[in-house]
């Protein structure tokens, strides 16, 4: 009598917590922060931004061109100038995207250039007596330390990475691979047109070399590289009209010329009947 008392008091126990925790209220549920969510979001959108820029910038220029009927673009190019450039820090430093980065670099090599011309210092010069000046600064500080009891200087030291000689050799392989190849070709007479160009443009190399010292010239590329594309891009149209038509007239000058004297000679004319074969 005694366990079924107790037993049906147990039993009753338990539904009563049951029905408590049933009759609980749940917790409500933990809202995301909101700081967090934004800057996921601003996150997915800057990367499908950085993505699509590209891609958006080449469709406008498609739609840009296709609107310019009968218009050809310099050396047949179907992309805008930046995206051929590179789209990136080099594209942007290049066509003066970040005036401010631009214009520093570009006014430092200037005045640099400047001050070797007007001192007629010559860079080779200038950098062995630098060398000498900073070795000869090191050695005397290094043996004078131990007679007024100064601690030395210590050179850090620096260590090239095999990873990085390894992929600067194989880059300068690979160019020197092909200007052999492109001098195997010349040489070889198989192409007049790449002859000529060849040899049209070392002999233009070699009289402007001897205009200018070899600082100068290469302050003049490094100054065309960051001007000519510049204006390139702003003055597109007229120089791509232009250019056109002067590719036309080279061509009708190379057409009379072939007709009076590059068909005498036996070699090119053969040359020019294979290939029409």
């Amino acid at each position: 009598m005694t366990d079924a008392i107790l037993d049906q008091l147990g039993s009753e126990l338990v539904m009563q917590e049951v029905i408590a925790k049933q009759q609980t209220p749940l917790p409500p549920p933990i809202a995301a922060d909101a700081s967090y969510v934004d800057h996921d979001i601003n996150l997915a959108a800057s990367s499908d931004m950085s993505s699509n820029s590209s891609d958006s910038e080449i469709d406008n220029y498609i739609i840009m061109s296709q609107s310019a009927v009968g218009k050809h673009r310099l050396f047949g190019r179907q992309k805008p100038l930046h995206v051929v450039l590179g789209a990136g820090k080099r594209a942007d430093l290049i066509l003066w995207r970040n005036k401010q980065l631009s214009g520093s670099i570009f006014g430092g090599v200037t005045f640099v250039w400047l001050c070797f011309e007007w001192t007629g210092y010559h860079l080779v010069t200038f950098l062995c007596h630098s060398l000498i000046l900073v070795l000869a600064t090191l050695f005397l500080s290094a043996n004078l330390a131990a007679f007024i009891n100064v601690s030395p200087i210590e050179f850090p030291r620096v260590d090239v990475s095999e990873r990085f000689l390894t992929s600067t050799l194989l880059m300068l392989g690979a160019q020197l691979n092909c200007v052999v190849r492109t001098f195997r070709d010349v040489a070889s007479g198989r192409d007049l047109k790449k002859f000529v160009k060849v040899i049209v443009s070392l002999w233009l190399l070699s009289v402007i070399g001897s205009w200018f010292s070899f600082l100068t010239l290469f302050y003049l590329v490094f100054a065309s590289v960051l001007t000519v594309p510049l204006l390139y891009e702003k003055n597109e149209d007229a120089v791509d009209s232009y250019a056109e038509k002067a590719w036309v007239e080279i061509k009708k000058q190379y057409a009379v010329l072939d007709e009076k004297y590059l068909h005498k000679f036996p070699i090119l004319s053969s040359l020019k009947a294979h290939k029409q074969h």
